[in-house]
């Protein structure tokens, strides 16, 4: 609850600072940055805005109540990113503020709008598209509208860190051409190098396999495709050209890849994308790099909506920035993250909407106490909310925070390892977050003390297996990653890639001493896995209608002997003997001599269990576990019916074992001055 108390005593101080004495500015789509910046003579770019503010701290202090600017509604196309350094600066009493008129939609886009198009209609040009595009779809030279940049899928320089050029029409992400239009095709038989199906893991120069679906014989003339797929693992992807295809043999193969060598498998799947005569559905798009001409296939009529290509990068980019608000602003269209944080101090992104990103909507890297609040975000190439900073050597906490977002249909482009939230480093908080519809992990955690708390997470790792909700993010092989607690949480509707596993709270390869406390799973595959792990604390949680409530493992004392290197000079390296280590953790000191790949000091007690089955401890982790007062295929007595309450009766057994009662009211995003909406409407469905 300290960040929502923060955010508080931050709403408040805002507020206070404006009654002081707070300068305005003014920026609107008509205006002119020859102006002076009045309510009546506004400017036209946040860029002149920002100028104003460094001439007006050279010349004189900051203002009392600091100074706010003012944003009117409508579209602010940039031609590059904002960026803000420390001379932009505010202070806690003189903050500074770049805020939307209240009630106008203000728009800051990364993208350009497209315009001038044509039927495609010359013989040359349909006889490339698929018989039923034909008459369907649209042409565009982005040369002539003077965007140079066209790189992404099918350029000479692929960025496999983010999609490049994307196409967006009636505020929606489209479909860069693809076969099949939803879903995958399967490695039927992967080669080996001397063209023979092989078994397991094959590796290979050519990266050759069988696909017995037909449909690839039409590629064998087509340039510049791509295969998305997961190739070894259903955790792993990754996008490779295609070489060649020989139709009469129905094989595709990889690359090239001077040098290195490709590895398939069997039975695993992909996608074909970058294709032009795949190019055969409303709202699939493809460019010819060639001739740079964009080919659209919309789903409504063009003049019915923008379409809409994104073209900078990073949007906003505040390096060593201190006290700045960006508050209820839209974010859209760029090919990078809406907002870059490197160190300073009290950054807050606050009431906004971030959507149609290439990469994740906000990104800190370091400093302290930067707050992303009642933000709306979707639709990104990658992740949500990415907090990384704090010092594991002295266990100094950063003290950044997510709370109150609505997060949602993220990872669309990277749908793997691309966290809704990751809080990383020491002492950062993810708390009362909204987060549904994420193919990979919700909330990814490292270091040490952060705090998990208070969130609802729905219809999660749905792309992949061996994977959880709330995950331990590599590098998660060390037993010194402490302190951390993932507590009141909701976690629901969860069932893995096509329904075969996955879990809720996955502490991975001897991640150790995680408080996992008063969380309800409800409907979850596997609800909490411990990986080899010790010290977890597993209390006061319910597990309804889960596949299995827990499952514990001694990987360490098995396969996974290994991780006991890296971990053991890791604690060296922290000094893990000297202060603070030896107070903040003072059971490292004697884990050396404990047998350290050992499961010790696992707690499961006071948990709730029905409708599904108890758990799976293995044997060699059984007699290390503490298994206490849990009440299990007993009914507890819910004083409604789950999953629409999950309170319990006064006389429910369950208190008689010790159990209290969890916040379910205080779970999730709550109503706040700093919400980009409300209310929040959601669904289980995509």
């Amino acid at each position: 609850m300290k960040c929502l108390a923060t955010m508080i005593a931050a709403s408040l101080l805002t507020l206070a600072c404006h009654a002081a004495a707070a300068a305005v500015l003014y920026v609107a789509p008509n205006g002119n940055d020859g102006n002076p910046g009045t309510a009546e003579r506004p400017f036209a770019t946040l860029q002149r805005a920002r100028d104003e503010i460094r001439q007006r701290r050279s010349a004189a202090a900051m203002p009392e109540g600091g100074i706010t600017v003012e944003v009117r509604g409508g579209t602010y196309e940039l031609a590059q990113p904002l960026h803000l350094t420390a001379q932009d600066s505010g202070t806690p009493n003189a903050p500074i503020v770049y805020r939307a008129k209240a009630g106008e939609t203000v728009n800051v886009a990364g993208g350009r709008e497209v315009t001038g198009w044509k039927l495609v209609a010359e013989p040359a040009q349909l006889a490339r598209l698929d018989e039923s595009a034909r008459g369907q779809v649209w042409q565009a030279d982005l040369n002539a509208q003077g965007i140079p940049d066209l790189e992404g899928i099918g350029s000479a320089r692929t960025y496999q860190s983010d999609p490049g050029l994307e196409v967006f029409f009636q505020d929606q992400p489209m479909t860069l051409a693809r076969y099949p239009n939803c879903g995958y095709m399967t490695i039927a038989s992967a080669l080996d190098a001397e063209g023979k199906p092989a078994a397991g893991i094959v590796t290979s120069p050519e990266g050759r396999f069988v696909c017995e679906d037909p449909r690839s014989a039409r590629w064998a003339k087509q340039q510049d495709i791509w295969l998305h797929g997961f190739w070894v693992y259903d955790w792993a992807d990754l996008r490779i050209p295609v070489a060649s295809v020989d139709p009469a043999a129905r094989t595709i193969s990889l690359g090239p890849r001077p040098g290195q060598s490709f590895r398939v498998r069997s039975g695993q799947w992909f996608y074909a994308q970058n294709v032009l005569c795949e190019l055969d559905s409303p709202s699939e798009w493809y460019l010819d790099r060639g001739t740079a001409t964009l080919y659209f296939w919309p789903p409504a009529p063009l003049d019915s909506g923008k379409v809409v290509v994104s073209v900078v990068r990073d949007l906003v980019q505040l390096d060593d920035v201190s006290h700045v608000t960006f508050r209820g602003l839209l974010f859209e269209a760029g090919r990078g993250s809406a907002v870059v944080v490197k160190g300073g101090g009290g950054v807050r992104v606050a009431a906004c909407t971030i959507r149609n990103m290439g990469n994740w909507a906000v990104k800190v890297y370091g400093g302290t106490g930067h707050e992303v609040v009642g933000c709306d975000i979707y639709q990104t190439g990658q992740g949500g909310v990415h907090l990384e900073a704090g010092d594991r050597k002295t266990l100094t906490p950063a003290g950044h925070c997510a709370d109150n977002n609505h997060i949602h249909h993220t990872a669309r482009w990277d749908p793997v390892y691309q966290q809704a939230i990751t809080v990383f480093g020491v002492g950062n908080r993810a708390t009362h977050n909204l987060i549904h519809h994420v193919p990979h992990i919700a909330i990814g955690f490292t270091g040490n003390d952060q705090i998990i708390e208070y969130n609802e997470i729905h219809s999660a790792v749905f792309q992949s297996n061996d994977a959880g909700a709330i995950y331990t993010s590599p590098p998660d092989e060390t037993w010194s990653m402490r302190g951390h607690k993932i507590r009141y949480n909701y976690l629901h509707n969860i069932h893995g890639f096509q329904r075969k596993g996955c879990l809720g709270v996955y502490l991975d390869d001897c991640f150790s001493s995680a408080d996992i406390s008063s969380n309800v799973f409800y409907d979850v595959a596997t609800a909490i896995l411990i990986g080899g792990g010790r010290d977890n604390l597993m209390t006061n949680n319910m597990f309804v209608n889960c596949g299995r409530a827990f499952s514990i493992d001694a990987r360490g004392l098995g396969w996974a002997k290994g991780v006991g290197v890296f971990a053991t000079k890791e604690l060296h390296d922290l000094n893990y003997k000297q202060p603070p280590w030896s107070v903040r953790y003072p059971e490292l000191l004697a884990i050396l001599e404990d047998d350290p790949l050992a499961p010790k000091g696992n707690v499961m007690a006071r948990n709730i269990c029905w409708g599904g089955p108890w758990g799976w401890t293995q044997a060699e982790a059984q007699p290390l576990v503490k298994f206490e007062n849990n009440l299990i295929g007993t009914d507890p007595r819910f004083a409604g019916k789950p999953p629409a309450d999950f309170g319990l009766a006064d006389d429910s057994p369950a208190y008689q074992l010790g159990f209290q009662p969890i916040p379910l009211d205080k779970i999730g995003v709550y109503q706040s001055a700093d919400r980009a909406s409300w209310p929040i409407e959601h669904s289980l469905r995509p």
